[in-house]
């Protein structure tokens, strides 16, 4: 019996990988089946089964493909309402693999439909536990994704006293040395103060995690509603898209048109430029939107660009425009990609801020701060500047003030350079800089 994790930075994601006597056992894999597949090859064995522990928010699960290719059995919740063909797998439920078992067990609070995979050895005995989003090392779930989406819906108060007793009354009552292997790490947007280490126990956590420390109910949901992070736009979409089964990766991305550069764009359409910040400022098409490759690309580009809305996307060479598209596909919106080119320059460059006047004369400029709410109080840092998170500038940015020039920050350069793009292309009479890591000379401890 062997475990093997599967981990993408990008989106802070892990699936597994359990095989045991010829047979391998799939927990909430990614949108790419290949590493799966690559690896059944390279161990000689066969994946059996596949077992989705919810329908995922932040990303776009392969289970469906992985069925298709493989022929193995699909295996979630019945609560979920699966419109793929799967085996209910709830309380007690068991696959047998070899010689030992994977057993279901419901623990719903991040999701009404959230389940839990307990491993248990040829003696029986619990050897670790998948948590999927219920328990993570040093946190657990988020309650508030599913009031407004998914086969049942839930209040996020109600989901956090579900989470209270799937925690306490379920995974608590394991064996201290059960190993739990979760779905998400540090970065991740389904829980908000992860630990750095990608397994644990649940003696540990009993010990060092401070959801599952001695409380009651009120003072557990409390603890667990406040401060929790945005919800991208793409979160419900994804929800539907893995609840269905979503298309084959490469073939998806395959349909999706090369254009020989992007003056042949629509120019009605969205333009999403994933080059780096200084080359995207230093030329580009009016109105794209700068999303630089990086980390969390995936995330900052589902948060800025709706479920439907139609774009194009832009890159600076071949590879990273393979790298982008496949990025996009994670998340389940290279669907919406109406075609891709190679930048070649643009029409449009971005204003350089002088920062000796700026540093002296901050009256004599708008200063956007576009980080997020609990950041902005935390740690203000110029005064009388506009706080207008990122994930809500598109929404309100026509309502900006144009009399002087617009300074966008963030706290270290990265989301600037998004929230820079969308204004100006919202406000092109205006003059708009990106403070960009230059806001580190304002902001030491950012």
């Amino acid at each position: 019996m062997d475990i093997h994790q599967f981990y993408d930075e990008g989106l802070a994601h892990a699936s597994y990988a359990i095989w045991n006597d010829g047979e391998v056992a799939l927990i909430d894999p990614a949108r790419n089946p290949q590493p799966y597949l690559d690896f059944a090859e390279r161990h000689g064995v066969k994946i059996t089964a596949v077992i989705e522990t919810h329908p995922h928010a932040d990303f776009v699960s392969s289970h469906l493909e992985l069925h298709h290719l493989t022929g193995a059995t699909l295996y979630t919740s019945a609560l979920v309402g699966a419109e793929y063909p799967h085996q209910p797998f709830d309380d007690g439920d068991r696959i047998a693999l070899g010689n030992v078992w994977l057993e279901a067990i419901n623990t719903p609070g991040h999701s009404p439909d959230s389940i839990c995979v307990l491993l248990l050895d040829f003696q029986n005995k619990p050897h670790a536990v998948f948590t999927g989003d219920t328990l993570f090392v040093g946190d657990v779930g988020r309650p508030d994704l599913r009031e407004q989406v998914g086969n049942i819906t839930e209040k996020s108060a109600a989901l956090a006293r579900q989470l209270y007793r799937s925690t306490r009354e379920k995974l608590m009552r394991l064996p201290a040395d059960v190993v739990v292997y979760p779905a998400h790490g540090p970065g991740s947007l389904c829980g908000k103060n992860m630990g750095e280490a990608r397994h644990s126990t649940i003696g540990n956590e009993i010990s060092t995690n401070y959801a599952l420390q001695p409380m009651d109910e009120d003072e557990f949901v409390a603890l667990i509603m406040e401060q929790q992070p945005f919800i991208p736009r793409y979160f419900e979409y994804d929800v539907m898209l893995n609840k269905k089964g979503a298309p084959a990766f490469r073939a998806s991305i395959e349909t999706i048109p090369l254009f020989p550069s992007p003056s042949a764009f629509d120019t009605s359409v969205l333009v999403v430029d994933g080059r780096p910040q200084t080359t995207f400022q230093s030329g580009h098409l009016a109105g794209a939107y700068n999303v630089p490759d990086g980390l969390r690309f995936e995330t900052w580009l589902g948060s800025i660009v709706k479920p439907g809305e139609r774009f194009y996307l832009v890159a600076g060479d071949n590879q990273q425009l393979q790298v982008l598209i496949e990025k996009v596909a994670k998340i389940g919106y290279e669907q919406q990609v109406m075609g891709m080119a190679l930048a070649t320059g643009g029409n449009v460059q971005m204003a350089r801020l002088d920062e000796g006047h700026f540093a002296k004369s901050q009256k004599d400029y708008t200063i956007v701060d576009i980080r997020n709410p609990d950041e902005v109080a935390s740690n203000p840092i110029f005064a009388n500047s506009l706080p207008l998170p990122l994930p809500e500038l598109r929404t309100h940015v026509a309502g900006l003030p144009t009399d002087k020039p617009i300074v966008v920050h963030c706290a270290g350069g990265y989301r600037s350079a998004i929230g820079a793009s969308i204004v100006a292309a919202a406000l092109p009479n205006a003059t708009v800089f990106d403070l960009g890591v230059r806001i580190h000379e304002f902001n030491p401890v950012g």
